[in-house]
């Protein structure tokens, strides 16, 4: 393997990450909020179908782009109704908004299968472009992988260093010391879940609009329950989640390199790869007892009135 094939493989890592990158982020925020949304495939889905949907009849990647987070919100917010007013299991509603997002999206984009709309093309970056290896890897690529290095590091100051998120964190782990202290409890649940919801949507819209620039049902993958099985990984801490998003990115796009290459090994083995590798991980941060560092009262639901 040369060097321009391992830039290439490098290069691909990045964009094939930036989707589960964005919906690992949106879920790390709803679960900071105490919200546990287990339906990250189907909001995805519905994301990159309304991204892409919009992008061809208006012409506007941008345009698809906010409204594919916008409709992964709506679907967020459709858990948050069940979870925060009904008081509902957030497990159960969270798996019956994957199957609804998947059965939605595959009956609405069938129609579409197979074309194409505008998407986002590549923004070279002046001189740091044309840096020896970090360039061709880090900076050819278009506007949102740029904007995902930044984001994490967004969140992280303002679950960190700002009020609200603060208070957001605040309700995920002692929600009856929040309210002692004035907090609005519910507010901040269903600021976790409207904003996880959008950076969610923005995930499945990256796919349509920017990975692909066409519509074909299934186009996540199985990406939403990796960003789930990455919060684990990331410890619910945003920059760790980049590492985790390109490790699995990296793992997709070798595995669809070593296909087009013709190899000899069965490509249900190569298809397997990404989920065989969440199981380890998943295994790994349980014997590590990761699972520790979760927010206290993840899946725990509070009374509307309380």
């Amino acid at each position: 393997m040369n060097l321009d094939l391992i830039l290439a493989l490098l290069a691909a890592t990045i964009q094939s990450g930036t989707p589960i990158l964005y919906a690992t982020l949106g879920e790390i925020i709803t679960e900071k909020a105490g919200i546990l949304n287990l339906g990250v495939e189907g909001i995805m889905l519905i994301g990159a179908l309304a991204g892409f949907l919009v992008s061809q009849s208006f012409g506007s990647p941008v345009l698809g782009f906010i409204l594919g987070g916008l409709c992964g919100a709506f679907f967020a917010g459709i858990h948050g109704c069940i979870c925060l007013i009904f008081q509902g299991n957030q497990v159960v509603s969270g798996l019956a908004l994957t199957i609804l997002g998947t059965g939605l999206a595959y009956f609405l984009g069938t129609p579409f299968i197979g074309q194409s709309a505008p998407g986002f093309s590549k923004l070279v970056i002046p001189v740091l472009s044309h840096l020896p290896v970090i360039g061709p890897v880090f900076f050819n690529h278009d506007i949102l992988v740029y904007i995902s290095y930044i984001l994490p590091v967004v969140i992280l100051i303002f679950l960190n260093k700002t009020r609200w998120g603060l208070r957001l964190r605040a309700v995920g782990e002692y929600p009856q010391a929040a309210l002692a202290a004035g907090v609005k409890v519910i507010l901040y649940r269903w600021i976790g879940v409207l904003l996880g919801g959008f950076l969610v949507g923005l995930g499945g819209a990256y796919l349509s609009l920017a990975y692909t620039h066409l519509w074909t049902n299934g186009l996540t993958s199985g990406r939403g329950w990796i960003a789930v099985a990455l919060v684990i990984f990331a410890f619910w801490h945003p920059l760790r989640a980049i590492l985790g998003a390109y490790l699995f990115g990296g793992i997709m796009a070798f595995q669809l390199r070593v296909q087009a290459l013709g190899t000899n090994l069965p490509s249900s083995i190569l298809l397997m790869l990404p989920y065989a590798m969440t199981i380890i991980v998943l295994s790994l941060s349980y014997r590590k007892g990761h699972l520790s560092e979760a927010p206290a009262s993840l899946g725990t639901n509070i009374e509307p009135e309380e």
